[in-house]
């Protein structure tokens, strides 16, 4: 009898969604999904405000990645402003990407020691009742500690920068709205109140060994799991670089052959569109030269080590290097590989923090900067979790007429879906019985990805993972629930 396995909500992720699996008489996956079932309307929420309120507005869309919305909003509302990304002063720029590098550390560092060690350390289908951060401490505490002290420092930068941890102000139009004194530079760099930010980059070293060793000994799961080739987007600095904060947008397929090749996002709507489906609230973008069908693809740190030429910080150079010759330089399309090219990242995160933390241009008085306005403006940047795109209209009121917001994980949605179908149809399909760790195991490949599934809604308390299964006639059979306490 045809069955449907549902998992709600998927768990150790950014936000609520569900699974839905289809099964037939024989138990072979006939169809799965990723299902985004909380709407998201700040498109319209923002509409009739005016302009200069849209950095503060529009990063209460999340609790874990508000800095990304906040940058991208403020690159945006600059345009309006008439001061474009090169027309910031060098305080201002140099200031807004110490924020973005403090965002990109401490939420790298959140996923990883947070929600994927769980897996690696347990096993996928280990013990829920200690397959958690919880079930860390207790096994590894000096991970955990290191995991704990990590994301404090980067949130301590944003602080620094904008004000405070979470919704902070720094980014205005045109500029910032405070430098960095030097008794906050130097609490940083000598490391009295906090591990300095020489100690960062020593665990983040230490944090990339324990990945690759545990790599090498287990090369099947971490290099066949939820594999699949696809084109990969990011931002590139001009000279191929990474550049988490700006750039031209460029997008490889999975041999490495350019599909855009480094255009200004400014005209990103001539390139990119984004399909609707009746199952999900979040959309489908894809390249209008490929179509909806084939035009998807990635987006995050593995697709920022695919489509880059070099990263200019030397440590995380290194790493890049290792990374790229394990493809033989081919674009690399292994889901649990993103978590490799994540500690790379957070590597060269904390490069970049000590590189700017000791740039006089950071207590330079010269804030903002102003210009002929303008009537439209797109903002992008590499959020932690992928490209990010931010665009508004105003009217002659100054007030926002329309504003699309392409998240990072909308961008990821086909890919994630589809590493939902691989998993179902790899793991699941033909068995007699669906066991939890099966399940965990669709989540483990969406985990992979660090979603942020509706932008920082929460629910508050335990979170269960319930399977319903259902005849044909969608008549319940049966259902069984899992709560925090593994009840």
């Amino acid at each position: 009898m045809p069955k449907k396995i549902t998992i709600e909500p998927v768990t150790r992720v950014e936000g609520h969604g569900k699974v839905t699996i289809h099964l037939d008489d024989n138990n072979r996956v006939t169809q799965s999904r990723l299902h985004i079932v909380e709407f998201r309307g700040f498109e319209r929420f923002v509409q009739g405000r005016p302009y200069w309120e849209a950095p503060v507005l529009v990063q209460r869309l999340c609790g874990i990645c508000p800095v990304s919305h906040h940058l991208a909003a403020a690159k945006a509302i600059d345009i309006i402003a008439g001061v474009g990304p090169e027309g910031l002063s060098p305080a201002g720029e140099k200031m807004r990407r110490l924020m973005h590098y403090g965002q990109i550390f401490q939420s790298h560092s959140l996923h990883f020691f947070h929600l994927v060690s769980p897996d690696l350390l347990f096993g996928v289908d280990g013990d829920p009742a200690i397959r958690n951060v919880i079930g860390v401490a207790m096994q590894n505490k000096e991970l955990a500690v290191q995991g704990v002290l990590m994301r404090k420092f980067g949130q301590e930068i944003i602080k620094a920068t904008a004000g405070k941890k979470i919704h902070g102000t720094g980014a205005i139009p045109g500029g910032i709205n405070k430098n960095l004194s030097v008794a906050e530079r130097d609490y940083f760099l000598d490391g009295k109140a906090i591990p300095n930010v020489d100690q960062m980059i020593d665990w983040s070293l230490a944090t990339l060994e324990f990945f690759k060793q545990y790599h090498a000994a287990n090369k099947d799961f971490i290099d066949n799991y939820a594999s699949f080739p696809s084109s990969h987007m990011s931002l590139v600095r001009k000279d191929g670089a990474m550049d988490l904060y700006h750039g031209v947008l460029r997008v490889v397929d999975s041999e490495g052959k350019k599909l855009l090749d480094d255009i200004d996002y400014q005209d990103y709507l001539s390139y990119i569109g984004e399909e609707v489906k009746n199952w999900s609230y979040m959309k489908f973008p894809y390249l209008k030269s490929l179509g909806k069908e084939k035009g998807w693809y990635r987006v995050g740190p593995l697709a920022r080590l695919n489509t880059c030429d070099f990263i200019p910080t030397p440590l995380a150079q290194k790493e890049f290097e290792i990374f790229r010759a394990y493809t033989k330089g081919k674009p690399n399309g292994m889901s649990m590989h993103m978590h490799w090219a994540r500690l790379i990242e957070i590597l060269h995160a904390a490069e970049m923090i000590k590189i700017l933390l000791k740039d006089p241009d950071l207590q330079s008085t010269d804030l903002v900067r102003r210009g002929k306005k303008a009537f439209e403006g797109v903002g992008l940047l590499e959020a932690p979790r992928g490209t990010l795109f931010h665009h508004y209209r105003i009217n002659e009121n100054d007030q926002i007429t329309m504003c699309n917001l392409i998240v990072s994980t909308t961008n990821n949605n086909e890919p994630m879906n589809r590493a939902v179908t691989w998993v179902a149809q790899n793991t699941i399909s033909g068995k007699a019985e669906v066991t939890e760790g099966l399940l965990n195991g669709v989540e483990v490949a969406i985990r992979a990805y660090d979603p942020c599934l509706s932008c920082a809604t929460h629910a508050m308390g335990k979170m269960p993972l319930q399977v319903s299964i259902f005849d044909s006639e969608e008549n319940l059979i049966c259902e069984g629930s899992r709560n925090i306490d593994n009840q």
